[in-house]
């Protein structure tokens, strides 16, 4: 099932959770909601639930105006970050719930619901844990219990709420390669939030930036990642250098470093903040004339399989970091207060739109290269 949003608006009393965001979630993918704290990530999702109702705008399933519908209406499985099983009740009773409260009409046998459950309880491989209750269950037990009782009263899609926000990291990464191949399985529209951002890149087909109750970027991973639509999606997904410089005549100057770039507007000299990630700045022990900048090594920290140095601009005192694997690292014999040359790859101008006059919401992207 397809879901679209149109012009939703939701507030609570002074604060505006949703300004104005339309979304279009094609039937069978798998969508994330990402964001920080307070972008409207859950509000959004309530409301699509039926949860909530909004201000203005509506909500589509399938074309259809359902947002007037209360939620039994809407036949929609809802995922909560904390599980909110019954601890009274064993596994099977948790997972046959959503059925045996259904109405005599359409309320299944007890030999339907039987199996309904045994089928769901192998699904998410949790065979044999039927008479077992919740409090005998580990998080990510818990969790997939949670998502069988959601997938027991055949929902139309599933809506997931920070589904493995209170488990830990082995437990969420086992988590999550499950879920994918659960919707492989399934084929189902899921639409699940998280404010990580290594959660959405590895699991979604298509990941919604959210911030201050606006999208700020709609797109498959690699697109978001590596085609940011703004300074804040740029900065939001991993770590970033940022590097001030001035543009002129197609060019941006950051010290001795020269870089083209596609800029057409007026003739002028203009304020620009090149992005970057740690990982596109390449260190040597010799310059490159015209491109490299030298810089000192503050600190130097060894994670796992990279390096991560903490570096120094010897020109501007600007502060950034580099990434390089630990043979690159152990080629250069590099030790802290030594001074390197680094080339800056893949950068990404931003141009202040209230400094260069340009009719941009916010800043104007400006692709550089060397």
């Amino acid at each position: 099932m397809s879901i679209e949003v149109v012009n939703i608006s939701k507030s609570y009393k002074n604060f505006m959770a949703l300004r104005d965001v339309s979304l279009q979630i094609p039937e069978g993918e798998l969508v994330a909601l990402l964001g920080p704290s307070g972008s409207g990530k859950t509000t959004l999702l309530r409301l699509i639930a039926g949860l909530e109702q909004p201000e203005q705008g509506s909500i589509l399933f399938n074309g259809e105006d359902n947002t007037d519908r209360d939620v039994r209406e809407r036949q929609v499985g809802f995922v909560f970050q904390h599980y909110a099983l019954f601890r009274h009740m064993n596994i099977f009773d948790n997972i046959a719930f959503g059925l045996t409260v259904r109405p005599r009409k359409t309320r299944p046998s007890k030999q339907e619901i039987q199996e309904k459950v045994h089928s769901l309880l192998k699904l998410v491989q949790l065979d044999g844990l039927a008479h077992r209750y919740p409090s005998q269950l580990s998080g990510g037990q818990r969790q997939r219990v949670a998502l069988a009782r959601a997938l027991a009263v055949e929902p139309k899609f599933l809506l997931l709420d920070e589904p493995f926000g209170a488990l830990d990291t082995k437990v969420r990464q086992e988590l999550r390669r499950w879920l994918r191949h659960l919707h492989g399985k399934l084929g189902l529209t899921i639409l699940f939030v998280t404010h990580d951002q290594e959660e959405a890149m590895e699991l979604a087909d298509q990941v919604v930036v959210m911030n201050e109750g606006r999208v700020e970027q709609v797109g498959p991973p690699e697109e978001i990642y590596n085609r940011p639509a703004n300074p804040f999606v740029y900065s939001f997904l991993g770590r970033v250098n940022l590097f001030q410089g001035r543009i002129r005549d197609g060019k941006v100057q950051l010290g001795e470093a020269e870089f083209e770039t596609q800029w057409t507007q007026k003739a002028g000299e203009y304020a620009a903040v090149g992005y970057m990630r740690p990982h596109d700045v390449e260190i040597s022990l010799t310059p490159k004339k015209g491109q490299s900048v030298p810089a000192q090594i503050r600190h130097i920290s060894l994670l796992g399989s990279i390096v991560r140095l903490d570096l120094r601009r010897l020109d501007t005192d600007e502060v950034f970091e580099a990434e390089l694997t630990r043979q690159r690292f152990a080629e250069l014999q590099l030790e802290e207060k030594g001074t390197v040359y680094v080339t800056l790859h893949n950068l990404s101008f931003y141009v202040d739109s209230q400094t260069t006059a340009v009719p941009a919401s916010a800043f104007v992207p400006l692709r550089a290269t060397v």
